[in-house]
């Protein structure tokens, strides 16, 4: 039973490594070649924000935070835009959205009340930001 479970776990750590050896390829859709002639879409792309306020703010927060949840929701690349409180802790929040590809990003970081949503909340938190983009893996279109 040893023998086995040391045989299955050096395989899983040769596989890791072997994996984070990977070299990262900066724009994958320009280097990928379509298998059997499907079309290879660009990567989504999810990001993950999440955001301390003030106790006393959150209420107001979720009322500012109304309106960038439905105009990003209205962009064309984005697939989902969402707003999440923690349950165990009031005054913390997790925005967790969807884009098609980087170019849906790039189009929502650049609109006006993506910007001026950040001057409104400004009095409402109370550490900074801590914001993850993530580029999902590939998909062939079907």
């Amino acid at each position: 039973m040893k023998e086995k479970l040391s045989v299955l776990v050096l395989g899983i750590a040769t596989l890791l490594s072997s994996c984070g050896n990977q070299k990262k390829v900066d724009k994958p859709q320009d280097s990928l070649i379509p298998v059997a002639g499907v079309p290879i879409q660009a990567p989504k792309m999810m990001i993950v924000a999440k955001i301390s306020v003030k106790p006393e703010k959150a209420d107001l927060f979720i009322e500012a935070a109304k309106d960038i949840i439905e105009k990003s929701n209205a962009e064309e690349g984005c697939t989902f835009y969402q707003l999440y409180r923690d349950p165990y802790d009031a005054s913390k929040f997790i925005f967790v959205e969807e884009y098609k590809d980087q170019a849906a990003v790039d189009f929502h970081f650049a609109a006006d009340y993506f910007n001026n949503f950040g001057t409104k909340i400004a009095d409402f938190v109370s550490a900074a930001a801590e914001i993850k983009i993530i580029e999902v893996g590939l998909e062939t279109l079907k």
